[in-house]
């Protein structure tokens, strides 16, 4: 072992340099990265609903022409069926219109339905399954005998009699789809409430003297909450194929534009297989709208239950 005499100097480590903590903007760009390289579907997805958003909220910006208005040719005759050109880009219809303006103003519609109808699909059926997971007996039987009827009734006759009771209208599709897409929300969230309400933690609270109304919206529905937001981007796509099939038959609503009545038109005017590019366009705008909800909800099922990723 070396020694140490009088008039040697020690040579100092040098020093580490310090680590620089990454800042806010770096550590949301980091995370933004896992996540698109673990789900770059489910990215996807969420960036062709924004795209459908924006077409939705501001459609004059993207729309090349009017919706509703007529095109003419330069002799001044109807310019109807015309095939994709540089004018126009996708066509026209039977009725001169620009197919291109009328499938991005029929986004409004699918953001409408979907957006309200999911929200009244997951508010009903989460409630419901609460109350009939923790009261059980005869609140449970009563509200689950409730829900049988919702499986029981179909949809489309229901919408096809509310259509003829009243004016085919948006508000009546989506009071279809609410007072009835909600019943497997409802059944799932009960199972779970049955598990969660013998759970330490519900007990505690109710050793305590918390009171129900504490326990089902303080304790319990934080922990369904994930399960409803599941349900919730499923319920989004079913909303908009049932929006789909309700105005493909001439019950939606006659003063909006959306793509089940674009399909409808076309067939009503029997050129449903002669005017490809007037069916084809509000057709993959459907496909591409419900699988992006699905790969969403697949996403947030693996967020829900973790295991699935080992899979």
């Amino acid at each position: 072992m070396d020694s140490w005499t009088p008039g040697s100097s020690i040579s100092e480590a040098p020093a580490a340099e310090p680590t620089l903590r990454p800042s806010g903007l770096q550590q949301v760009a980091g995370r933004l990265g896992d996540l698109v390289r673990r789900e770059p579907a489910g990215v996807l997805a969420c960036v062709i609903l924004i795209v459908f958003a924006l077409f939705a909220v501001v459609p004059d910006v993207f729309t090349p022409y009017d919706p509703m208005s007529y095109q003419y040719r330069a002799n001044r005759s109807l310019d109807a069926l015309s095939p994709p050109s540089s004018k126009h880009r996708l066509g026209t219809t039977y009725y001169g219109r620009d197919v291109l303006s009328l499938t991005i103003a029929g986004s409004r519609v699918a953001i409408i339905v979907g957006l309200f109808s999911a929200f009244f699909i997951v508010f009903i059926g989460t409630n419901i399954g609460l109350l009939a997971g923790y009261y059980g007996g005869r609140v449970d039987d009563a509200l689950m005998r409730l829900t049988d009827v919702a499986f029981s009734i179909p949809f489309i006759p229901l919408a096809l009699v509310l259509a003829g009771l009243f004016s085919p209208s948006l508000f009546n599709i989506i009071f279809s789809i609410s007072i009835l897409m909600w019943r497997t929300c409802a059944r799932v969230i009960r199972a779970q409430v049955l598990s969660l309400k013998e759970r330490p933690f519900v007990l505690a609270v109710q050793s305590a003297g918390g009171s129900n109304l504490r326990i089902l919206y303080g304790h319990l529905l934080p922990n369904v909450l994930p399960l409803s937001l599941l349900y919730g981007a499923f319920g989004v796509a079913w909303a908009v194929i049932a929006e789909a099939g309700v105005s493909f038959l001439g019950f939606g609503d006659p003063l909006m534009v959306s793509w089940g009545q674009m399909i409808h038109l076309a067939f009503v005017t029997a050129t449903i297989r002669k005017a490809w590019w007037w069916v084809v366009p509000p057709g993959l705008c459907i496909v591409i709208f419900v699988v992006s909800c699905f790969l969403i909800g697949r996403v947030v099922e693996e967020i829900v239950f973790p295991r699935l990723r080992e899979k």
